[in-house]
């Protein structure tokens, strides 16, 4: 008897889960035409996600208008990254172009090159810095452009 008491506590938390998803999850909760071929999703949600603003557009959006960055960029260093990694959403690009913010800061940097000597991280094989070490307080834009980052200005 001892040996099924796993097994009725099993059953009971099952039961308890089936009954909960029956009382809180909404009727229409996976139920579109062709059942679950196009995931959890509920179909009277559709129209607000049709409404929802997409906040990153990829690089293509970029090179149109960027030409001359996303060029050098695509040769350099930081070619296998998106522009929004660095310069932000551009589902929020302004119209006016002079009004575009871009972040210079260090701590844009820190964010992929800190230096992270873990040798199971993927982080160890991006060149980093000892922050603390190598020119503390000062912008790494200074010196070095992100578009090019291996020539220093």
């Amino acid at each position: 008897m001892h040996v099924l008491r796993p097994l009725y506590v099993l059953l009971a938390l099952g039961a308890i889960v089936l009954i909960a998803q029956a009382f809180l999850a909404p009727q229409d909760f996976g139920t579109q035409e062709r059942g679950y071929m196009y995931g959890w999703y509920r179909k009277s949600n559709e129209a607000d996600w049709k409404e929802f603003k997409v906040k990153y557009q990829g690089r293509d959006y970029c090179q149109d208008c960027h030409r001359e960055p996303f060029e050098k960029i695509r040769t350099g260093f930081h070619s296998f990254l998106e522009c929004e990694n660095c310069h932000g959403p551009a589902g929020d690009h302004p119209s006016d172009p002079q009004k575009l913010s871009i972040d210079r800061s260090r701590k844009l940097c820190l964010r992929c090159h800190a230096l992270l000597p873990y040798p199971t991280s993927q982080r160890s094989d991006i060149k980093g810095f000892h922050p603390d070490e190598h020119n503390p307080g000062v912008e790494c834009s200074t010196c070095h452009e992100a578009h090019k980052p291996s020539k220093p200005k």
